[in-house]
């Protein structure tokens, strides 16, 4: 059976020793459309648009940081130890998603806090953005032939030639579409229905889909992380748990405060 074989340069083009690779273009492109959600978002909601760009730049900072400080803690201490100066190498990848949403909720309550906006109620919002955000960037890697699936004979299985030449499960693009299913999902419950009223919702429906996806996903995922190897769960699905339980309970309340409001209602 032939397979497709994916060779991409993850370098898209080189000016005078100056590289722009495919990763950081679609990481732009990421922080764009995010902010274009959260624009409109504002502008429905009667939102100061203009303090965005401050927004933007306390979710980006959140964001790296906390992916990489959780990447370097928890799925290569060793390499970083031993390499301490990597560490803010962040341009060689090494991201860890679920140190980005932590680093992004910490940033965002900063933000609350000096703008005065109710913090669920941006949580909630960012949620959507957020799962459009991760679209951008499970497809950055797959331009990076990185976080790579277990060996595959499906139709579909990919050869990434830079690595080896083993047809494997495409799995940041399992990931990666999943994550835009999700943020046309919520977007539709946005702004279709009564959802965004009350607080937490959205934001637990995101993060129980999210990392369910993303807990199934590491089944079929090569382990990122060496000490995980001989473990029944691996790092990145006991890292999801906790966010998963977190989310059935915003969930929970959620659906109650919404039950109970149609309730006086009627």
């Amino acid at each position: 059976m032939d397979h497709f074989v994916w060779n991409v340069d993850p370098v898209m083009v080189s000016i005078f020793g100056l590289k722009i690779h495919w990763y950081g273009v679609l990481f732009a492109l990421a922080i764009t459309a995010g902010f274009q959600v959260m624009k409109s978002v504002y502008e429905r909601e009667d939102k100061p648009v203009e303090s965005l760009d401050s927004l933007l730049m306390y979710a980006v900072v959140g964001i790296i940081v906390g992916a990489r400080l959780f990447h370097v803690v928890f799925y290569d201490p060793d390499y970083y130890w031993a390499n301490p100066g990597q560490i803010i190498a962040v341009w060689n990848g090494g991201l860890a998603s679920h140190g980005g949403g932590l680093g992004v909720i910490l940033a965002v309550y900063f933000y609350t806090k000096r703008y005065k906006i109710n913090f669920m109620w941006l949580l909630d919002r960012l949620a959507i953005a957020t799962a459009l955000f991760g679209f951008f960037v499970r497809t950055g890697n797959f331009f990076n032939s990185e976080i790579l699936g277990t060996p595959s004979n499906l139709p579909w299985a990919v050869i990434f030639e830079r690595v080896d030449m083993i047809p494997r499960h495409p799995v940041m693009l399992y990931e990666g579409f999943s994550y835009l299913a999700i943020f046309v999902l919520l977007f539709a419950l946005y702004r279709k229905t009564d959802i965004g009223k009350y607080k937490g919702l959205l934001l637990g429906w995101f993060l129980v889909l999210v990392m369910t996806v993303r807990f199934l996903l590491e089944f079929i995922k090569v382990h990122q992380a060496d000490y995980s190897t001989d473990m029944v769960l691996n790092t990145g699905q006991l890292l999801s748990i906790p966010f998963i339980i977190a989310g059935i309970i915003l969930v929970i309340r959620g659906q109650k405060a919404r039950r109970l409001a149609r309730e006086s209602q009627g």
